[in-house]
């Protein structure tokens, strides 16, 4: 796991020394590579590569980055991991004994892939390499700089012309290093933070810097930067193909035997994604994802797995109870580190910095905890990410489906009035009725917060579609384009359309909705800023892009069965942990901001969104804001996840 920069200005228009240029840019990612820097240019080509390292395999000088191919044309900087590297040298060995090369210069598997690039091409090499990535790779017969990420989204690569010159690098902060970067910040994007609490790729929070989206390669020529164009993105893995594929060549086989696949794919992940020269451990909460992927890394380790768990006092969101039983039936060897609000709240201001650009997901906070909590004891901790998108994981995959189909035929006014009623209540009154009659409750109704959660049901009911209902499920304003001046987005009357094709159901709609956007614009920045923040690496064995493709072609019914979703993930859990230690309401990783925000963090939030400062400094309509403020306040609505995205702005913005 590493950090890299560079730049390419083949028309001179960087006076400066550029190698030192993209020194400068990377020292800004210091905390994404700890061990090791270098830097690398063709001064005549214009293009220079920088690149900062955390160790992870190969510790020795063979590691070093930029890296040159042996023949000599290639230099690459790359960030990640090749999971099954060492098979790919095996099968390079012939290749390279017949160009009479001496040997491999170290055990990396940088050194793997840029030896794959030589001898293969790009194309192959991707399509043989099972890993997490992004690097940048200079083509010095051709002149042609190429950036790739991979297939799912793990790791980040930011690029974008400014003045000239292509710049491009692992975080936003290193890309404001070049000199005299200026940028305006792209209002779309601002709305799509208050829509969705991330900014999507392609976009960033400023314009004309892009995401490079997630299995895709970009080709940039000389001509290319001379024209000031950058080439479009071309696909060499898509998700969205994937489930197509998938769900045209369903697994034909018994429940028993999907099973025994599935559990076989993942300990293959598991096993290779366990592979360092560092010590290793696992994110344990004691849910379902972490839960089966702790109890795969013990199953094939002959000494105990270390896990990592952080707990709140909190009611509601404390999971470090369930985490220490999973554990302790295991054997693992479990950290766990009860947080107080003290401690929690400590991180917030950190978190414009930590994020580079603003990022309004919650559970950033308790994230970042317990990833500087592992960090104290391992270099590289797995996470169970991803089982959700990909298993039907989600209470809107159930309950969003299920309500559209009980209710979406009433007449729009029927629909209207019930959403009134329901509006009506205090969140509080909700969770005090779920609270009373929570045993009689369905358990797929059963949720931590419900009184949340009765909002979003009176917000579905408004919805015309189900693709509207997919939207509103996601959206946290309404119709952020009219809070933010000056910004356009697709109106709620003209959702964004669902993947194709139309014949699949609901919940498999949603999820490839989830997987292509959600998991890789939230989840995992999310998780890769946590971690790098504290410089340790994060893996995530359920992206393996074999698992992904297995997961598509699964029918509906081995993922949700009844209202029960995740049900494959859950039939090879229970090969390792008794259900009783697992069956509990589905609960996120949170903290109670809601309640934070009218207590010990009322007085920061009221100076980022001081109505004079909103006002002069033009992004929202300031009265909008200030009437969800007041609102939550009073506890007539929880509006924290709409407030939260404004105050990750505006507090982002203070630090520029």
């Amino acid at each position: 796991m590493c950090g890299i920069a560079g730049l390419f200005a083949p028309s001179g228009k960087c006076p400066l020394d550029i190698q030192a240029v993209a020194r400068s840019m990377v020292s800004q990612l210091k905390h994404r590579g700890p061990d090791d820097e270098g830097a690398w240019d063709d001064a005549s080509s214009g293009l220079a590569l920088a690149h900062r390292r955390l160790a992870i395999v190969d510790l020795s000088a063979a590691g070093h980055q930029p890296m040159m191919s042996h023949c000599g044309r290639f230099v690459i900087v790359f960030n990640g991991e090749i999971y099954n590297h060492q098979a790919i040298r095996r099968e390079l060995q012939g290749e390279l004994e017949a160009l009479g090369t001496l040997g491999w210069r170290g055990h990396s598997d940088t050194e793997t892939l840029l030896t794959a690039i030589a001898c293969w091409g790009l194309q192959k090499a991707l399509d043989k390499s099972v890993g997490m990535f992004a690097f940048a790779l200079w083509d010095r017969e051709e002149k042609v700089l190429h950036l790739a990420r991979d297939r799912i989204g793990e790791k980040p690569l930011y690029y974008g012309l400014h003045k000239g010159a292509l710049l491009f690098a692992s975080e936003l902060k290193a890309i404001g290093a070049y000199p005299g970067f200026q940028a305006e910040v792209d209002r779309d994007a601002l709305a799509q933070l208050l829509r969705r609490n991330v900014i999507p790729a392609p976009q960033s929070i400023y314009r004309g810097i892009f995401k490079l989206p997630p299995g895709t390669l970009l080709k940039v020529t000389q001509e290319n930067v001379w024209k000031g164009a950058m080439g479009e993105p071309r696909p060499y893995w898509s998700m969205q193909e994937a489930a197509v594929t998938g769900q045209g060549n369903l697994f034909n086989g018994s429940a028993v035997e999907a099973c025994d696949e599935f559990d076989r794919l993942l300990k293959q992940s598991i096993s290779g994604q366990m592979l360092a020269d560092v010590p290793v451990g696992a994110f344990l909460s004691g849910g379902i994802d972490s839960s089966t992927v702790a109890a795969l890394m013990q199953a094939q380790s002959t000494s105990p797995v270390k896990t990592f768990t952080i707990g709140f006092h909190e009611d509601g969101y404390d999971e470090a109870l369930h985490a220490r039983a999973v554990a302790a039936h295991l054997g693992t060897e479990h950290t766990e580190l009860y947080v107080t609000p003290e401690q929690a709240l400590a991180v917030i201001p950190r978190l414009s910095k930590l994020y580079d650009e603003p990022f309004a997901d919650v559970s950033q906070i308790p994230t970042f905890m317990v990833s500087e909590l592992a960090q104290r004891n391992v270099t590289v901790c797995l996470s169970g990410d991803g089982g959700d998108e990909l298993f039907g994981g989600y209470n809107r995959y159930t309950a969003g489906a299920r309500l559209w189909r009980q209710l979406g035929w009433l007449p729009e006014t029927v629909r209207a009035g019930l959403a009134a009623g329901i509006s009506a209540a205090r969140p509080s009154a909700w969770d005090a009725v779920f609270d009373r009659f929570g045993s009689i409750v369905p358990r797929g109704w059963r949720v931590r917060t419900p009184g949340i959660k009765m909002q979003k049901i009176a917000d579905m009911l408004a919805a015309s579609s189900p693709e509207d209902v997919y939207l509103r499920l996601i959206s946290q304003w309404s119709n952020p384009e009219q809070v933010v001046i000056g910004s356009t987005l697709p109106s709620e009357k003209q959702p964004l359309p669902m993947s194709s094709p139309p014949t699949l159901a609901h919940e498999h709609q949603m999820m490839i909705m989830d997987s292509l956007g959600y998991l890789p614009d939230d989840i995992l920045v999310k998780v890769d800023r946590a971690a790098m923040g504290v410089s340790l690496e994060t893996r995530v064995p359920m992206l393996d892009h074999r698992v992904v493709e297995f997961a598509w072609r699964l029918p509906l019914e081995m993922k949700i069965h009844g209202n029960e979703g995740k049900w494959l993930l859950r039939q090879v859990l229970d090969r390792y942990v008794p259900r009783s230690l697992i069956v509990r309401p589905k609960t996120g990783f949170s903290v109670p901001i809601g309640t934070w925000l009218r207590g010990p963090l009322k007085e920061w939030a009221e100076d980022l969104i001081n109505p004079d400062k909103l006002r002069n400094q033009g992004f929202f309509v300031h009265e909008q804001v200030q009437t969800k403020w007041i609102e939550h306040l009073d506890e007539k609505r929880d509006w924290s996840s709409q407030l939260w995205g404004v105050l990750m702005f505006q507090a982002w913005l203070d630090d520029q």
